[in-house]
């Protein structure tokens, strides 16, 4: 039986992820995934591709709170919803969108902390940030392309097998699936999972991030990227996981039932 192994969301983008039980689908993804963004000085966007010591930073969801904690650092609290702030124009791979900027405290303590002017924003309610149009309609937040990375349990024991152990959070997926057979999912193009229906977009092409050991913050070699490059490797790179865009909204649980619609 094909079933939800673990759901995941990322309130920051690049930062550590938060596992949850039970997570709301709306109208651009998981409730809070990937809501909040690291920019720099000219408010492009900052990941663990350059500054791999982000994956030093927890978050956790706290009430109407968002914590996050770092090494050697006091923790920092911002509202999880933040309502004032000076409306911005930030920067996303080639798209720019408006952002609410979180002010003097969040940026110094990221830049103390990462080593880098930078600051935080917030993506409104009102801003609309849109996958691309040739996939079919959707809507995402702050992550790279689409609301959903979805990724097998079985596809990354049989990575293991074949020489790159490394664990699930490296490749960032919201949500985790059981019970098919390895890579199994590249040929899926509709699902749902309780009330939320899902379109596959395409495979996705892993970046040098799933390099980057976020026990330490830095790059431990060149896995799984080496391998995945003997065996999932496309006309764009090398492939793990699946895109996910969702037609209709609801709360979907740890444990649901995944339904196959060919």
């Amino acid at each position: 039986m094909l079933t939800v192994r673990s759901l995941h969301v990322y309130p920051v983008k690049s930062l550590r992820g938060v596992s949850l039980p039970r997570a709301v689908v709306g109208d651009r993804g998981l409730e809070h995934d990937r809501r909040f963004m690291v920019v720099d000085e000219a408010n492009r966007f900052l990941t663990q591709r350059t500054l791999p010591r982000m994956s030093l930073v927890a978050v956790a969801l706290s009430g109407d709170a968002l914590r996050l904690a770092a090494p050697g650092m006091d923790d920092l609290v911002v509202p999880l919803r933040p309502e004032t702030g000076e409306l911005r124009l930030v920067e996303v791979w080639r798209d720019r969108c408006e952002a609410r900027a979180l002010g003097d405290a969040p940026a110094r303590w990221l830049s103390r902390f990462l080593g880098v002017p930078c600051g935080l924003v917030y993506m409104p309610d009102a801003t609309i940030r849109a996958t691309d149009p040739a996939r079919g309609p959707g809507r995402v937040g702050f992550a790279d392309a689409y609301p959903f990375l979805l990724a097998s349990s079985t596809s990354l024991r049989e990575l293991a097998r074949r020489g790159a152990d490394v664990p699930m959070e490296r490749f960032r997926p919201n949500i985790v699936v059981d019970g098919a057979p390895p890579f199994a999912e590249d040929g899926w193009t509709r699902l749902r999972i309780g009330p939320v229906a899902f379109r596959v977009t395409k495979s996705c092409v892993r970046c040098s991030v799933t390099t980057v050991d976020p026990a330490v913050g830095a790059v431990a070699g060149p896995e799984p990227l080496r391998t995945l490059s003997t065996f999932r490797r496309d006309g764009d790179g090398v492939c793990f996981g699946v895109n996910l865009v969702h037609d209709g909204i609801g709360a979907i649980a740890v444990g649901d039932a995944v339904e196959l619609d060919a």
